[in-house]
């Protein structure tokens, strides 16, 4: 086998490490990168594994992989899986800029490796390898990408020991120690230079190529057909004169015929706190991303939201508060919509469940379903709180599961076991308002006979599903509930606040919350327009998106929709379900009452524009899994994202065309280098268009970026600033290319307006780009034509220093004064109802003497078992209960039962509650 590769090129040292492992005789020869060496591709991508019979294998983690594989080295194991994933999608591309830094100039700052050298530091605590007790292709990847870094700037790793010590552990290894000889030919890290700077900087996330022919497409990303070249001149040059006109927005906006109506929701935010980060990313903002991008495609669109303001927790807060529940949902929907307002959500309408509509809508709905036999009477078992003198909701009492014996259980739903449960089974329940033991007490309720309506709502499920958007976790825990059949499911609950039943025997009553509060949509809009039913009862003409968090699911895919169906008045039910996961904070969860996060009525006294803000929370989004959100990542993407890539690509393109033309577009007569842009720039273009329209909102980002990236790609390889001091033919290129950039900038503005609004609107204020631009199609137009004047060029985004954001994640760690809710510091905190749940009660000291023998003892039996290396599942067993012991015992000492971080930076099993979700339920 040959391996071939330009001299100096740090990637093949995975390949030559692995091989003198696997004991793999591997013919190192050096080539040019101008070289043609492999047949069928146009451009090399180097190293290259020539496998001698016709195949090639390209990307270095899998020529490491299948040099290993020869001899019985390589592990399959879905870590080692995710180590290389990383060290190619999130390593290399901040890596590269480094290396390019660092070598190019000398100097490089390190901060942006930060994070990553963090979490491999974190994964390394306590462990000799990545993956299990030996050497894996996941730390031959991750060290080969280091050592160029780390052979140049020896002060790199010292702040991260468990990293140094493994790096250097690998060092010593002769395999290693030969390979580096053998890349560099024993000259030093300098011989890396002429390779790192001659490759392209890689800032996207990439995976790993395949190994045959028929995967060259794969491998040739940048390759472009002919004909896609010639659809993309063509629109180039005559796509304006058919291009659609972007739609009026006029309201009241209603369906129209012949045209695509798409209703969007966000889940109501309750109304008694503030928003966190991971709220807003949750269900407002990516709304608001997908409703801007509908009004793009000059769909009739329409996005409802307000405030969910009944409910045991507004009455509470009223009472901490020294408030009447109005008065705290009047003062709790002025903050909401102050925040929103500030990050730019633009809602078409932003209203309240408190209203005439509401309480019309919801006994409306709820009558119909009374006459069609729908609902059942029972007399149910409830906490009575002796002190508080009321019925406890199920959110308002919490205790030990019966199922899990997790000690922090709510009254619904255990969020380490995820059951539901009903409050009256919780072991050693407790009042969440006086923490006092409460009674049970019988009292009559009103249920949805959900079961009657499950062949309907399955049907329904079925074609939606099928048909619609829905994220992987809204089909799971639809189809989860589905499965395990429907139970009746108690609609009314003993309270005051809160839209009355209106049913003799009932009257004393209030809807419970998720029945009611969904109704909220339809009750909005009819505040909105006395036409609301044009939208919620027309499902033959509307389309419906809901957006929201996961917790949500059921409700608006289960219990919602079998209340419509059961209403038979012909509503429109949920099309698309779009779920996002949980947005984590560092590397704990957000908390109001102990200052931990950044809650939206703090983030504009960050003095970090919201257009970053909303930038970064829909890069980090969590589509399909929780994410975190990092200080350091936050300025690393500033930094190198918006900064270096997006901004300086608009910058530099405006201001040469102002410096070296007038501001006014030149002649711009295409090459064959323009016209392969303007495919590559389309073919970007379709990508974004087709990821948004599955609300794919995250992965859609990556689009625009790679579009000013190929902009910034174009302007170096053409060097317009030598050319315009040349002759007139060079004078004309120079015009040619900057005119393409400009327009390629005004794109990229319309593009960035569903996710960064006010920055878009800077972009066109700077181009004097035409109203004409902001609609989205699959063509690339050239709106700014030659003669088109632009406005003055001004820098888009600034620096965000390391002093900045040391400083700022300082204030938000928990470290800060703590406030009140009010947000006056001065003001004593509101402890009578802490957000985070009540602190344990300490139980007598025989109690705490048993259970600290039951943990000795269970110890002990789990020490037993490691030692004796029984059965995995066995020992996870009895690890199981040892955790469930010492969280009990921490309960009744009364000490913090909350699970700590483990070793490796994650939450042990049973961590995972949020302190604040996106939407508290009751």
């Amino acid at each position: 086998m040959k391996l071939l590769t330009d001299k100096g090129n740090q990637h093949c040292l995975k390949a030559v490490i692995a091989a003198c492992l696997a004991g793999v005789k591997l013919d190192v020869e050096e080539v040019e990168n101008t070289d043609h060496v492999v047949p069928y591709l146009r451009k090399n991508r180097l190293p290259v594994l020539n496998l001698g019979n016709g195949d090639f294998i390209f990307s270095a983690n899998s020529i490491c992989r299948y040099l290993l594989a020869q001899g019985a080295l390589d592990v399959d194991d879905t870590q080692v899986d995710e180590w290389l994933e990383w060290e190619a999608t999130q390593l290399q591309p901040v890596l590269g800029s480094f290396l390019a830094l660092l070598y190019g100039s000398g100097k490089a700052n390190a901060d942006c490796l930060k994070p990553l050298l963090t979490h491999l530091n974190s994964s390394l605590q306590g462990n000799r390898y990545l993956v299990g007790n030996g050497l894996s292709v996941a730390d031959i990847s991750v060290w080969s990408a280091l050592y160029p870094a780390q052979a140049t700037r020896s002060d790199l790793l010292p702040a991260y020991p468990h990293v140094e010590s493994w790096f250097r552990g690998l060092s010593g290894q002769k395999a290693f120690e030969a390979s580096v000889a053998v890349v560099t030919h024993s000259q030093g890290a300098g011989s890396f230079k002429a390779s790192i700077l001659a490759q392209p900087i890689v800032q996207m996330p990439v995976g790993d190529a395949r190994t045959a022919k028929d995967e060259e497409s794969a491998d040739t990303e940048q390759d472009v057909t002919s004909e896609e070249i010639e659809r993309a001149r063509q629109a180039w040059l005559l796509g304006k004169a058919d291009a659609p006109t972007p739609r009026a927005r006029n309201h009241p906006l209603l369906p129209e015929k012949d045209r695509r109506n798409v209703l969007i929701t966000s889940a109501l935010p309750y109304v008694n706190n503030v928003p966190h980060l991971g709220n807003i990313i949750g269900c407002v903002l990516s709304a608001d991303v997908f409703s801007r991008f509908c009004r793009l495609r000059n769909y009739n669109c329409l996005y409802i939201c307000g405030t969910d303001e009944y409910g045991t927790a507004t009455e509470t807060k009223a009472l901490a508060e020294g408030l009447t529940p109005q008065q705290i949902c009047d003062k709790y929907y002025r903050i909401h919509y102050d925040v929103y307002t500030w990050f730019s959500i633009d809602f078409d309408y932003f209203g309240r469940t408190t209203t005439k509509q509401q309480t019309e809508i919801a006994q409306d709905i709820f009558l119909r379903l009374h006459q069609r036999g729908f609902l059942l009477k029972d007399t149910v078992e409830q906490l009575l709180c002796v002190k508080c003198n009321r019925f406890l909701a199920d959110r308002f009492v919490e205790g030990t599961c019966p199922l899990c014996y997790y000690p922090d259980a709510r009254g619904d739903q255990c969020d380490k076991c995820g059951k539901l449960i009903n409050a009256t089974e919780l072991k050693k329940p407790r009042c969440k308002v006086c923490k006092k033991s409460p009674i049970i007490k019988n009292s009559e309720h009103l249920f949805l006979d959900l079961p009657k309506l499950q062949p309907q709502v399955q049907a329904y499920f079925e074609r939606v599903a099928a048909a619609g958007d829905w994220t992987a976790n809204a089909k799971y825990v639809t189809s989860s509930w589905l499965r395990d059949g429907l139970k009746p499911r108690c609609i009314t609950r003993d309270l005051k606040w809160g839209t009355p039943v209106p049913l003799d025997g009932f009257r004393d009553k209030v809807f419970y919350v998720w029945f009611d509060a969904p109704i909220g949509y339809p009750s909005i809009t009819a505040n909105y327009t006395d036409q609301w039913e044009r939208w919620w009862k027309n499902p033959e003409e509307v389309e419906l998106y809901n957006f929201m968090a996961k917790d949500n699911i059921p409700f608006h895919s289960v219990v919602f929709p079998c209340t419509l169906i059961g209403a038979e008045d012909n509503y429109t039910i949920v099309n698309h379900l779009i779920a996002a996961e949980y947005l984590n904070y560092e590397d704990g969860k957000f908390s109001k009452s102990r200052g931990i996060g950044v809650f939206g009525d703090m983030a504009k006294d960050t003095g970090i524009p919201s257009d970053i803000w909303r930038f970064y929370l829909l890069y980090v989004r969590p589509e399909t899994m929780d994410s975190t959100f990092s200080w350091a990542d936050l300025m690393v993407k500033n930094n190198s994202e918006l900064l270096n890539n997006l901004g300086n690509f608009i910058n530099r393109s405006l201001t040469f065309l102002e410096k070296n033309f007038g501001s006014v577009v030149p002649e711009m007569t295409l090459e064959e280098d323009d016209e392969r842009l303007l495919a590559l720039v389309t073919r970007e273009l379709t990508s974004y268009k087709q990821l948004l329209e599955k609300s794919k909102i995250r992965d859609a980002l990556r689009h625009i970026l790679n579009i000013s990236r190929l902009g910034n790609q174009h302007i170096q390889a053409n060097q317009p600033w030598v050319l315009v001091k040349g002759g007139d033919k060079e004078r004309a290129r120079a015009g040619g290319v900057i005119g393409l950039c400009t327009n390629i900038s005004c794109l990229v503005s319309t593009m960035l307006l569903p996710y960064m609004p006010l920055t878009s609107r800077t972009i066109q204020e700077q181009l004097n780009a035409p109203p004409e631009c902001n609609v989205i199609t699959e063509k690339f137009v050239c709106y700014l034509e030659t003669g088109h004047k632009i406005g003055t060029p001004k820098p888009l985004f600034g620096k965000l220093e390391p002093s900045l954001i040391e400083s700022l994640k300082k204030k938000f760690s928990g470290q800060q004064k703590q406030v009140g809710d009010s947000g006056d510091p001065k003001a004593a905190p509101v402890s009578s109802v802490p957000v985070d749940g009540p602190a344990a009660p300490a139980g007598d000291a025989s109690e705490v003497k048993r259970l600290t023998d039951e943990v000795a003892k269970q110890g002990n039996i789990v020490r037993k078992l490691k030692s004796e290396k029984a059965d995995k599942s066995e020992i996870e067993k009895e690890v199981k209960k040892l955790l469930a012991l010492k969280q009990e015992l921490a309960l009744t000492s009364g000490q913090d039962p909350t699970p700590v971080e483990s070793s490796k930076g994650k939450r042990k099993k049973g961590g995972k509650k949020k302190e604040e979700k996106s939407k508290n339920s009751e």
